[in-house]
Protein backbone atom coordinates (compact mmCIF):
# COMPACT_ATOMS: atom_id res chain seq x y z
CA UNK A 1 0.00 0.00 0.00
CA UNK A 2 1.09 3.55 -0.68
CA UNK A 3 1.56 6.15 2.05
CA UNK A 4 -0.93 8.38 0.24
CA UNK A 5 -3.67 5.90 1.25
CA UNK A 6 -3.26 7.20 4.79
CA UNK A 7 -3.31 10.91 4.05
CA UNK A 8 -6.15 13.31 4.83
CA UNK A 9 -6.69 17.04 5.23
CA UNK A 10 -7.44 18.43 8.67
CA UNK A 11 -8.30 22.04 9.54
CA UNK A 12 -5.81 23.28 12.11
CA UNK A 13 -8.59 24.41 14.43
CA UNK A 14 -9.60 20.75 14.96
CA UNK A 15 -6.24 19.89 16.55
CA UNK A 16 -6.99 19.88 20.29
CA UNK A 17 -4.67 22.21 22.18
CA UNK A 18 -5.81 21.30 25.67
CA UNK A 19 -7.77 18.46 27.27
CA UNK A 20 -11.44 18.75 28.14
CA UNK A 21 -12.57 18.67 31.74
CA UNK A 22 -13.64 16.37 33.17
CA UNK A 23 -11.72 13.71 31.27
CA UNK A 24 -14.78 11.63 30.40
CA UNK A 25 -16.59 14.63 28.84
CA UNK A 26 -14.73 14.08 25.57
CA UNK A 27 -16.75 12.85 22.62
CA UNK A 28 -16.84 9.20 21.60
CA UNK A 29 -17.34 7.98 18.06
CA UNK A 30 -18.54 4.37 18.02
CA UNK A 31 -17.72 2.26 14.94
CA UNK A 32 -19.36 -1.10 14.34
CA UNK A 33 -17.24 -3.17 11.96
CA UNK A 34 -20.06 -5.60 11.20
CA UNK A 35 -22.81 -3.10 10.39
CA UNK A 36 -20.46 -0.30 9.24
CA UNK A 37 -22.55 2.08 11.36
CA UNK A 38 -21.18 5.16 13.11
CA UNK A 39 -22.66 6.63 16.31
CA UNK A 40 -21.79 9.80 18.23
CA UNK A 41 -21.76 9.71 22.03
CA UNK A 42 -19.79 10.95 25.02
CA UNK A 43 -16.91 8.95 26.45
CA UNK A 44 -18.70 8.41 29.75
CA UNK A 45 -21.27 6.37 27.77
CA UNK A 46 -18.69 3.72 26.90
CA UNK A 47 -20.24 1.05 29.13
CA UNK A 48 -23.39 1.15 27.02
CA UNK A 49 -21.29 -0.79 24.49
CA UNK A 50 -19.41 -3.13 26.83
CA UNK A 51 -20.81 -6.30 28.37
CA UNK A 52 -20.33 -7.96 31.75
CA UNK A 53 -17.41 -10.33 31.33
CA UNK A 54 -15.49 -8.09 28.92
CA UNK A 55 -11.98 -7.06 29.96
CA UNK A 56 -10.48 -3.60 29.44
CA UNK A 57 -6.72 -3.83 28.95
CA UNK A 58 -4.82 -0.63 29.79
CA UNK A 59 -1.21 0.46 29.22
CA UNK A 60 0.06 1.64 32.61
CA UNK A 61 3.21 3.34 31.32
CA UNK A 62 4.05 6.75 32.76
CA UNK A 63 5.58 9.66 30.83
CA UNK A 64 8.87 11.11 32.06
CA UNK A 65 9.84 14.81 31.72
CA UNK A 66 11.83 13.75 28.68
CA UNK A 67 12.53 17.08 26.94
CA UNK A 68 15.79 18.73 28.02
CA UNK A 69 17.15 22.10 26.86
CA UNK A 70 20.91 22.27 26.58
CA UNK A 71 23.78 23.91 24.72
CA UNK A 72 26.91 22.79 22.93
CA UNK A 73 29.86 23.01 25.30
CA UNK A 74 32.14 24.33 22.53
CA UNK A 75 29.97 27.00 20.87
CA UNK A 76 27.04 27.58 23.22
CA UNK A 77 24.61 26.72 20.42
CA UNK A 78 21.17 25.76 21.69
CA UNK A 79 20.07 22.12 21.54
CA UNK A 80 16.96 20.22 22.49
CA UNK A 81 17.32 16.63 23.66
CA UNK A 82 14.39 14.25 23.79
CA UNK A 83 15.00 11.17 25.90
CA UNK A 84 13.62 8.10 24.15
CA UNK A 85 15.00 5.13 26.01
CA UNK A 86 17.33 4.43 28.90
CA UNK A 87 20.06 1.96 27.97
CA UNK A 88 21.87 1.74 31.31
CA UNK A 89 22.50 3.95 34.34
CA UNK A 90 23.97 6.85 32.32
CA UNK A 91 23.42 6.09 28.61
CA UNK A 92 20.25 7.09 26.73
CA UNK A 93 18.89 6.75 23.21
CA UNK A 94 17.77 10.28 22.30
CA UNK A 95 16.68 12.65 19.56
CA UNK A 96 18.74 15.82 19.29
CA UNK A 97 17.36 18.93 17.64
CA UNK A 98 19.59 21.86 16.71
CA UNK A 99 23.02 22.00 15.13
CA UNK A 100 24.38 18.65 13.94
CA UNK A 101 25.46 16.58 16.91
CA UNK A 102 28.52 14.44 16.15
CA UNK A 103 30.32 11.80 18.16
CA UNK A 104 32.43 13.37 20.89
CA UNK A 105 30.35 16.54 21.16
CA UNK A 106 29.62 17.62 24.73
CA UNK A 107 26.32 19.13 25.86
CA UNK A 108 25.72 21.27 28.96
CA UNK A 109 22.44 21.41 30.82
CA UNK A 110 21.41 24.03 33.36
CA UNK A 111 24.67 25.95 33.17
CA UNK A 112 26.81 22.85 33.50
CA UNK A 113 25.01 21.25 36.44
CA UNK A 114 24.70 18.25 34.15
CA UNK A 115 26.72 17.33 31.05
CA UNK A 116 26.51 14.62 28.41
CA UNK A 117 28.70 13.38 25.55
CA UNK A 118 27.49 12.01 22.22
CA UNK A 119 28.93 8.50 22.03
CA UNK A 120 27.13 7.08 18.99
CA UNK A 121 25.39 8.44 15.89
CA UNK A 122 22.28 6.58 14.73
CA UNK A 123 19.82 7.30 11.93
CA UNK A 124 18.71 10.89 11.26
CA UNK A 125 18.71 12.87 14.53
CA UNK A 126 18.94 9.80 16.76
CA UNK A 127 21.97 9.58 19.02
CA UNK A 128 23.26 7.75 22.06
CA UNK A 129 24.50 10.08 24.78
CA UNK A 130 26.28 9.42 28.07
CA UNK A 131 25.37 11.67 30.98
CA UNK A 132 27.95 12.66 33.58
CA UNK A 133 25.68 11.15 36.24
CA UNK A 134 22.37 9.27 36.45
CA UNK A 135 19.54 11.64 35.55
CA UNK A 136 16.50 9.84 36.93
CA UNK A 137 16.31 12.06 40.01
CA UNK A 138 17.10 15.23 38.03
CA UNK A 139 14.38 15.04 35.39
CA UNK A 140 11.65 16.63 37.49
CA UNK A 141 13.93 19.67 37.91
CA UNK A 142 15.57 19.87 34.47
CA UNK A 143 13.08 18.22 32.11
CA UNK A 144 9.79 19.21 30.55
CA UNK A 145 6.79 17.09 29.64
CA UNK A 146 7.34 16.09 25.98
CA UNK A 147 4.09 17.38 24.49
CA UNK A 148 3.76 16.74 20.75
CA UNK A 149 4.89 19.59 18.47
CA UNK A 150 1.33 20.30 17.27
CA UNK A 151 0.29 21.34 20.81
CA UNK A 152 1.20 24.98 21.31
CA UNK A 153 -0.75 25.81 24.47
CA UNK A 154 1.14 25.42 27.76
CA UNK A 155 0.04 22.59 30.03
CA UNK A 156 -0.63 23.95 33.51
CA UNK A 157 -1.24 20.56 35.12
CA UNK A 158 1.47 18.08 34.14
CA UNK A 159 -0.64 15.16 35.38
CA UNK A 160 -3.14 15.92 32.64
CA UNK A 161 -0.73 14.28 30.19
CA UNK A 162 -0.72 11.13 32.32
CA UNK A 163 -3.40 8.47 32.60
CA UNK A 164 -4.88 8.15 36.08
CA UNK A 165 -3.48 4.59 36.29
CA UNK A 166 0.08 5.36 35.10
CA UNK A 167 2.77 3.81 37.28
CA UNK A 168 5.70 2.40 35.27
CA UNK A 169 7.91 5.32 34.24
CA UNK A 170 9.89 5.58 31.02
CA UNK A 171 7.70 6.71 28.11
CA UNK A 172 8.37 9.69 25.86
CA UNK A 173 4.64 10.09 25.15
CA UNK A 174 1.35 9.26 26.81
CA UNK A 175 -0.95 6.39 25.78
CA UNK A 176 -3.56 8.97 24.92
CA UNK A 177 -6.57 6.69 24.53
CA UNK A 178 -6.43 6.20 28.29
CA UNK A 179 -6.53 9.93 29.07
CA UNK A 180 -10.35 9.84 28.92
CA UNK A 181 -10.80 7.56 31.94
CA UNK A 182 -11.66 8.99 35.35
CA UNK A 183 -11.49 7.15 38.69
CA UNK A 184 -15.29 6.99 38.76
CA UNK A 185 -15.38 5.56 35.25
CA UNK A 186 -12.95 2.80 36.20
CA UNK A 187 -14.95 2.04 39.35
CA UNK A 188 -18.02 1.81 37.15
CA UNK A 189 -16.31 -0.94 35.20
CA UNK A 190 -16.46 -3.24 38.22
CA UNK A 191 -20.09 -2.37 38.86
CA UNK A 192 -20.86 -3.16 35.22
CA UNK A 193 -19.04 -6.48 35.43
CA UNK A 194 -16.16 -5.38 33.19
CA UNK A 195 -12.74 -6.51 34.38
CA UNK A 196 -9.49 -4.54 34.20
CA UNK A 197 -6.10 -5.84 33.14
CA UNK A 198 -2.82 -4.00 32.58
CA UNK A 199 0.21 -4.19 30.34
CA UNK A 200 3.21 -1.89 29.91
CA UNK A 201 4.55 -0.63 26.62
CA UNK A 202 7.17 2.11 26.89
CA UNK A 203 6.32 4.53 24.09
CA UNK A 204 9.30 5.70 22.09
CA UNK A 205 10.47 6.95 18.73
CA UNK A 206 7.67 5.99 16.35
CA UNK A 207 5.31 8.40 18.08
CA UNK A 208 7.55 11.21 16.81
CA UNK A 209 8.88 9.69 13.59
CA UNK A 210 6.93 10.20 10.34
CA UNK A 211 6.79 7.51 7.68
CA UNK A 212 9.07 8.72 4.87
CA UNK A 213 8.72 5.91 2.32
CA UNK A 214 6.09 5.63 -0.40
CA UNK A 215 5.41 1.92 0.14
CA UNK A 216 4.51 1.29 3.77
CA UNK A 217 6.01 -2.22 3.70
CA UNK A 218 9.41 -0.57 3.36
CA UNK A 219 9.02 1.39 6.60
CA UNK A 220 11.25 0.30 9.47
CA UNK A 221 9.29 0.51 12.69
CA UNK A 222 11.28 0.99 15.87
CA UNK A 223 11.12 -1.51 18.70
CA UNK A 224 9.62 -0.62 22.06
CA UNK A 225 9.89 -2.35 25.41
CA UNK A 226 6.73 -4.26 26.33
CA UNK A 227 5.60 -6.40 29.24
CA UNK A 228 2.56 -8.50 30.09
CA UNK A 229 2.61 -10.28 33.45
CA UNK A 230 1.33 -13.81 34.01
CA UNK A 231 -1.42 -12.50 36.28
CA UNK A 232 -2.75 -10.13 33.64
CA UNK A 233 -2.41 -12.75 30.90
CA UNK A 234 -4.54 -15.07 33.03
CA UNK A 235 -7.23 -12.39 33.53
CA UNK A 236 -7.37 -11.77 29.77
CA UNK A 237 -7.45 -15.42 28.74
CA UNK A 238 -10.00 -16.41 31.40
CA UNK A 239 -12.30 -13.58 30.32
CA UNK A 240 -12.08 -14.64 26.68
CA UNK A 241 -12.69 -18.31 27.43
CA UNK A 242 -15.75 -17.32 29.48
CA UNK A 243 -17.21 -15.48 26.49
CA UNK A 244 -15.99 -11.96 27.18
CA UNK A 245 -14.27 -9.62 24.76
CA UNK A 246 -10.73 -8.29 24.95
CA UNK A 247 -10.94 -4.50 24.65
CA UNK A 248 -7.57 -2.83 24.03
CA UNK A 249 -7.38 0.74 25.31
CA UNK A 250 -5.04 2.32 22.80
CA UNK A 251 -2.85 1.23 19.92
CA UNK A 252 0.05 0.55 22.30
CA UNK A 253 -2.05 -1.92 24.25
CA UNK A 254 -3.21 -3.52 21.00
CA UNK A 255 0.40 -3.88 19.89
CA UNK A 256 1.33 -5.53 23.20
CA UNK A 257 -1.59 -7.97 23.11
CA UNK A 258 -0.97 -8.96 19.51
CA UNK A 259 2.71 -9.50 20.29
CA UNK A 260 1.72 -11.76 23.19
CA UNK A 261 -0.64 -13.74 20.94
CA UNK A 262 2.01 -14.21 18.23
CA UNK A 263 4.53 -15.36 20.83
CA UNK A 264 2.02 -17.84 22.26
CA UNK A 265 1.89 -19.51 18.84
CA UNK A 266 5.68 -19.63 18.62
CA UNK A 267 5.77 -16.85 16.04
CA UNK A 268 8.05 -13.88 15.53
CA UNK A 269 6.42 -10.41 16.01
CA UNK A 270 8.88 -8.93 13.52
CA UNK A 271 7.54 -11.34 10.88
CA UNK A 272 3.85 -11.70 11.83
CA UNK A 273 2.74 -13.10 8.48
CA UNK A 274 4.88 -16.19 9.03
CA UNK A 275 2.97 -17.14 12.17
CA UNK A 276 -0.55 -16.87 10.75
CA UNK A 277 -2.91 -19.80 11.03
CA UNK A 278 -6.64 -20.44 10.81
CA UNK A 279 -7.33 -20.11 14.54
CA UNK A 280 -9.75 -17.17 15.06
CA UNK A 281 -8.27 -16.39 18.46
CA UNK A 282 -4.93 -16.94 20.13
CA UNK A 283 -4.42 -16.83 23.91
CA UNK A 284 -1.88 -14.31 25.15
CA UNK A 285 1.19 -15.30 27.14
CA UNK A 286 3.26 -13.42 29.66
CA UNK A 287 6.37 -11.85 28.17
CA UNK A 288 8.89 -9.07 28.69
CA UNK A 289 10.89 -8.06 25.63
CA UNK A 290 11.14 -5.52 22.85
CA UNK A 291 8.52 -5.64 20.13
CA UNK A 292 8.81 -4.30 16.60
CA UNK A 293 5.41 -5.57 15.46
CA UNK A 294 4.22 -3.38 12.58
CA UNK A 295 0.45 -3.67 12.03
CA UNK A 296 -0.98 -2.42 8.74
CA UNK A 297 -3.77 -3.57 6.39
CA UNK A 298 -3.41 -7.25 5.62
CA UNK A 299 -2.39 -8.14 9.18
CA UNK A 300 -4.39 -10.98 10.75
CA UNK A 301 -5.61 -9.92 14.20
CA UNK A 302 -5.32 -12.61 16.86
CA UNK A 303 -6.22 -11.24 20.29
CA UNK A 304 -8.08 -7.91 20.22
CA UNK A 305 -11.89 -7.93 19.96
CA UNK A 306 -12.49 -4.18 20.35
CA UNK A 307 -10.34 -1.07 20.62
CA UNK A 308 -10.48 2.39 22.18
CA UNK A 309 -8.32 4.92 20.37
CA UNK A 310 -7.94 8.60 19.55
CA UNK A 311 -7.84 10.22 16.10
CA UNK A 312 -4.33 9.91 14.66
CA UNK A 313 -2.03 11.94 12.45
CA UNK A 314 -2.03 11.41 8.69
CA UNK A 315 0.65 9.08 7.32
CA UNK A 316 1.34 7.61 10.77
CA UNK A 317 1.88 3.98 11.75
CA UNK A 318 -0.97 4.42 14.23
CA UNK A 319 -3.40 5.29 11.45
CA UNK A 320 -2.16 2.25 9.52
CA UNK A 321 -3.03 0.05 12.47
CA UNK A 322 -6.54 1.51 12.59
CA UNK A 323 -6.95 0.92 8.85
CA UNK A 324 -5.99 -2.70 9.44
CA UNK A 325 -8.51 -3.07 12.24
CA UNK A 326 -11.55 -1.30 10.74
CA UNK A 327 -10.90 -1.82 7.07
CA UNK A 328 -9.88 1.10 4.90
CA UNK A 329 -13.39 2.13 3.81
CA UNK A 330 -14.77 2.39 7.34
CA UNK A 331 -11.66 4.22 8.52
CA UNK A 332 -12.04 6.81 5.77
CA UNK A 333 -15.75 7.20 6.53
CA UNK A 334 -15.03 7.65 10.23
CA UNK A 335 -12.38 10.31 9.70
CA UNK A 336 -14.59 12.17 7.24
CA UNK A 337 -17.46 12.05 9.76
CA UNK A 338 -15.11 13.30 12.48
CA UNK A 339 -14.17 16.31 10.37
CA UNK A 340 -17.80 17.03 9.47
CA UNK A 341 -18.92 16.72 13.11
CA UNK A 342 -16.01 18.84 14.35
CA UNK A 343 -14.40 16.22 16.56
CA UNK A 344 -11.18 17.21 18.32
CA UNK A 345 -8.10 15.40 16.95
CA UNK A 346 -4.83 13.96 18.24
CA UNK A 347 -3.43 13.61 21.77
CA UNK A 348 -5.86 15.82 23.69
CA UNK A 349 -8.71 15.12 21.29
CA UNK A 350 -11.79 12.92 21.29
CA UNK A 351 -11.99 9.13 21.23
CA UNK A 352 -13.22 6.29 19.07
CA UNK A 353 -14.54 2.91 20.15
CA UNK A 354 -14.20 0.24 17.47
CA UNK A 355 -16.42 -2.81 17.96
Amino acid sequence: MNISDFDYDLPEELIAQEPVEPRDASRLMVLNRQTQQIEHRLFRDIYDYLNPGDVLVLNDTRVIPARLHGERADTGGKLEVLLLRQLNETDWHVLIGGKRAETGMSIRFNGGQLTADVIDMLADAERVIRFSQPVDDLLDELGEMPLPPYIHAPLTDQERYQTIYSRNTGSAAAPTAGLHFTPDLLLAAREHGVQLAFCTLTIGLDTFQPVRVDQITEHRIHSESARLTSENARIINDAKLAGGRIVAVGTTTARTLETAAILSAGGDPSQPKESEDRCPWRPVIAFEQDTDLFIYPGYKWRAVDAMVTNFHLPRSTLLMMIGSYTGMDLMRSAYEAARQERYRFYSFGDAMLIL
